[in-house]
């Protein structure tokens, strides 16, 4: 049975307790009956099911550390189904000050892992969300990621997690613009400034976690597409203070799966927004990902 299977029967059993729950079944049921179509109706709702299911798996957490996925994980699914994953199967338990730079972990059944229990998490963003965790202690420090206000080795473990990719662009679907340097096509190198402060942040020993979209070279309007020589910039600047390692992972049209540099190095993004991009392999988004894991000396 493959995992598209094992998950629609998982879910049978879950969405059967109470009345909204077997609505939302309803939703992503008729996503599964129109043929998985990114963005249509019950698209977000399946999504999040397998979010949900796969950070709370041992198997498939392990899948993950282990760079075995099975096949059919996350197909017609964006690249958050292996984000979140990685991430968690990345981080480590106890205590500490965890960064979330970037507010992509600013959600109940994210803060709710056990790897967090013991963590001060503080997210930093531009701009205020509607949800908020106060009650859970959690921190909401607003500002500019290039100039971070907390001081040298605070944080023991920092996540940046889909948010390099829109620094010095056009973030206004987001609700709020920024002064932008970059030209339409053009690369922005602005970036760099965030890593210099993440390293800063970390204390030595700790850990950086980053994704973001990689292939060809790609200008969005609203996120930038990174190459080899935009990561290779990254990783000179770790390289001054931080063992660095990468890995990636490819969109197919059978679904997600581990893959390697030079597999990559062509991938293009879909951008739903726009049209642009849009292949019959069932991409919802970027077709490739690189994460990075630096560790401070």
């Amino acid at each position: 049975m493959n995992f598209i299977s094992l998950f629609k029967k998982a879910s049978k059993i879950l969405f059967r307790r109470n009345d909204k729950i077997i609505e939302q079944e309803n939703v992503i049921e008729k996503y599964i009956n129109n043929g998985n179509i990114p963005w249509s109706e019950g698209y977000i709702e399946y999504k999040w099911e397998l979010i949900n299911k796969s950070i709370n798996d041992i198997e498939i957490l392990k899948q993950f550390s282990e760079r075995n996925l099975s096949n059919g994980y996350g197909k017609s699914m964006d690249e958050r189904v292996i984000e979140y994953p990685w991430l968690i199967a990345h981080l480590h338990s106890g205590k500490g000050n965890f960064l979330d730079a970037g507010s992509t972990f600013n959600f109940k059944t994210l803060l709710e892992q056990p790897v967090l229990n013991k963590k001060d998490i503080y997210i930093y963003t531009y701009f205020p969300e509607q949800n908020n965790f106060l009650d859970k202690r959690v921190s909401y420090v607003y500002g500019d990621l290039r100039s971070l206000p907390f001081k040298d080795n605070f944080f023991e473990t920092v996540v940046c997690h889909s948010t390099l990719e829109h620094i010095d662009m056009d973030n206004s679907m987001y609700g709020y613009t920024l002064d932008q340097s970059n030209n339409k096509n053009e690369k922005s190198y602005e970036y760099l400034k965030v890593i210099y402060e993440l390293v800063r942040v970390t204390q030595s020993g700790g850990k950086i976690l980053l994704t973001f979209p990689y292939g060809i070279f790609e200008n969005h309007g609203f996120f930038q597409q990174f190459d080899a020589e935009m990561v290779n910039r990254m990783i000179d600047i770790f390289g001054l203070n931080c063992e660095v390692s990468k890995d990636f992972m490819k969109y197919e049209i059978k679904g997600w799966e581990f893959s390697d540099e030079a597999s990559c190095a062509n991938a293009v993004s879909y951008n739903p927004h726009t049209g642009k991009g849009k292949g019959k392999d069932g991409a919802a988004h970027s077709r490739a990902i690189c994460f990075i894991e630096a560790i401070k000396k």
